[in-house]
């Protein structure tokens, strides 16, 4: 009996995954908000499945936006774990690009949860910069990132990036910035010593 209970419960928890991950496909590429029978239509289920998981709309992008910031703030110790701090810093960047641009289609069911409380935005906030501070105090301590650059520096150089070189659609320019802000984030190379010094 334990097993076929198991079993319904992880079927229900793919169900749910690919749902999301069909949802967020669908708010990146859209230009408006997608219908909920949109986003079934294009996972390949039928609209009773997808109000069985997400009752309604709110639902559905609170879902979206909370799975986006798990990735980001699991992203930057993740990405720490296997590259140094520079590389890993300049990973997060495209994360980010990933979040922003999955508001394409649900930003007015956001900003008006944001608007009655439903989701924290200054939490998601602080949250965001802890993680962008993980990876610059990894970096300071390794030499690979500059010690006199905050979180809010960055993110406020992230948000600029994304908003002139929004994606889908822009990924070649949004990534020449990226590498163009990356350079800006490393130590300046220490000048070599003086040539011949005490020679005759």
């Amino acid at each position: 009996m334990g097993a076929e209970t198991r079993a319904p419960r992880a079927d229900a928890t793919r169900n749910r995954d690919h749902l999301l991950a069909v949802a967020t496909r669908v708010f990146v590429s859209a230009d408006t908000e997608p219908s909920m029978r949109g986003i079934a239509r294009e996972a390949g289920v039928g609209i009773a499945t997808l109000y069985r998981h997400f009752p309604t709309r709110e639902s559905l992008v609170d879902a979206v936006y909370r799975d986006q910031v798990a990735r980001l703030t699991a992203g930057a110790r993740e990405l720490l774990g296997r590259l140094p701090p520079a590389a890993a810093m300049r990973h997060w960047m495209d994360l980010f690009g990933d979040w922003i641009a999955t508001k394409n289609g649900m930003l007015d069911t956001l900003l008006a949860m944001i608007e009655s409380g439903e989701i924290a935005h200054a939490r998601t906030r602080t949250e965001l910069l802890a993680a962008v501070t993980t990876i610059l105090d990894a970096g300071r301590a390794a030499g690979d990132l500059r010690s006199d650059v905050s979180a809010e520096d960055i993110a406020a150089a992230l948000i600029g990036i994304f908003t002139v070189a929004p994606r889908p659609g822009h990924e070649a320019k949004a990534g020449r910035l990226l590498d163009l802000l990356m350079d800006g984030l490393r130590p300046p190379a220490r000048p070599a010593g003086p040539v011949g010094h005490g020679s005759p």
